[in-house]
């Protein structure tokens, strides 16, 4: 598993938490507990109503029992897509 996600440092990430919020950075490191520390993070939130907002966050450190997905960050399809007129329902935090 280390391995794994060894190849994200330094790489832009994806990251949905556990409470249903969405968080992209850039991927500095993690520790033996999965905790894990993004720079250049942004929050989006999703509104069926609005369109999605990025809240800047700076540099932030994820638990790593809140992270349920985390993935690879494909720069050139996210500055494709038209978020200011995407309209989509928030993600539902997941019940464990």
């Amino acid at each position: 598993m280390s391995d794994q996600v060894r190849a994200f440092v330094d790489q832009p990430v994806f990251v949905y938490l556990t409470d249903g919020r969405t968080l992209v950075g850039t991927f500095l490191g993690y520790d033996q507990a999965m905790n894990v520390i993004l720079s250049n993070t942004h929050e989006r939130i999703f509104s069926s109503t609005e369109p999605m907002k990025s809240i800047p966050i700076g540099v932030y450190v994820i638990r790593g029992e809140t992270i349920a997905v985390i993935g690879e960050l494909d720069e050139e399809l996210d500055e494709a897509a038209d978020y200011e007129n995407m309209r989509t329902e928030p993600l539902d935090p997941l019940l464990l």
